[in-house]
């Protein structure tokens, strides 16, 4: 794999994930920020419940099973 594709690969993932984020919660995570690297995924932002902060791990999970998730989503 060339490093072109490599440089890109994180960057494409975390579009992706924050597409999913978005989407699963209605975009009602303020501030959302995807963080990605070789072998985790850490998101922060806000949340209005923490029935938010739950759909927010649940859409990461589905967009991607293999890496360690890291929600650091704040209820507030």
């Amino acid at each position: 794999m060339s490093s072109a594709v490599l440089d890109t690969f994180p960057q494409s993932l975390a579009e992706k994930i924050e597409q999913a984020v978005q989407v699963r919660t209605g975009g009602r995570i303020r501030g959302l920020q995807v963080r990605v690297s070789n072998s985790a995924i850490v998101i922060s932002g806000q949340a209005t419940s923490y029935y938010n902060k739950q759909l927010v791990t649940h859409a990461v999970m589905d967009a991607c099973n293999d890496l360690l998730v890291t929600n650091e989503v704040e209820v507030a």
